[in-house]
């Protein structure tokens, strides 16, 4: 397992905790009152919002890892058109035979 996707996973089962803990408050809030309720939803209110960090910041990740990959894919195939095409021609066809076949 790569160090990008110890992260990812990582970054995935933390904002999957933050949701069931805000989840778990919730329902705690639903039998309280007064201050106490008030103090429930608040924490809530944080832990939604550490959520929302946290699924920005894989967003953003996500995105830049995309965006060099483009970058890297580009500059491969300015510099190498002949075996993009080729690899392209090849990637097609065996796509065409293995679509045909259904």
């Amino acid at each position: 397992m790569t160090t990008t996707s110890q992260h990812r996973g990582k970054a995935a089962k933390d904002f999957g905790e933050t949701l069931a803990d805000a989840e778990t408050l919730l329902k705690q809030a639903a039998t309280e009152t007064g201050e106490r309720a008030r103090d429930l939803r608040s924490q809530v209110g944080a832990l939604l919002s550490a959520a929302r960090d946290k699924w920005q910041d894989l967003q953003d990740e996500t995105v830049d890892r995309a965006k060099t990959a483009a970058r890297i894919t580009d500059a491969y195939v300015r510099d190498n058109p002949w075996q993009a095409i080729g690899t392209a021609a090849a990637v097609g066809f065996l796509a065409g035979v293995l679509l045909g076949r259904r």
